[in-house]
């Protein structure tokens, strides 16, 4: 729950920034000199990525938390087995043998959405979240009935 508040906080700031950096960007169009408009036009296109990055993130951790519901109705979760120090944190030998094992079940089963969605969790227990990210875009391709690319 905490990352969810943690999320919607983040994209209501970046938010307030699109729109009060479209104002200044709209109002140095408004002036009409040609380094003024061509200025503009540059802070205008900030806001453009940012609202598309922010569309495409946001997607992508609705499908996330929908597979993460599917596979917790089905009791597919994996269960947390890491061992933690004592401020807990995760000790890298643990997340290291899970993230064995998950891949194993991953290279047994490639074509399993849950395999991938597990090895997603095991690339982000052992702090590897480009990989992490591949993972989980993967199982949901997979989900969907999508061409997953190699």
């Amino acid at each position: 729950m905490r990352a969810k508040i943690t999320y919607l906080v983040t994209a209501a700031v970046l938010a307030l920034y699109f729109v009060l950096a479209g104002g200044r960007g709209v109002a140095l169009i408004r002036i009409g000199t040609p380094l003024t408009v061509s200025f503009g036009v540059a802070v205008l296109i900030l806001p453009v990525i940012g609202i598309w990055f922010l569309w495409k993130n946001t997607q992508f951790v609705s499908k996330a938390n929908r597979l993460a519901e599917e596979l917790e109705a089905e009791g597919g979760l994996p269960e947390d087995e890491l061992e933690r120090d004592r401020y807990g944190r995760i000790l890298r030998d643990s997340a290291d043998e899970v993230f064995a094992r998950r891949k194993a079940e991953t290279e047994d089963a490639p074509g399993d959405w849950r395999s991938w969605f597990r090895l997603a969790i095991a690339y982000h227990d052992a702090r590897d979240t480009p990989r992490a990210r591949k993972a989980m875009q993967r199982a949901i391709a997979l989900h969907d009935k999508k061409p997953v690319r190699v």
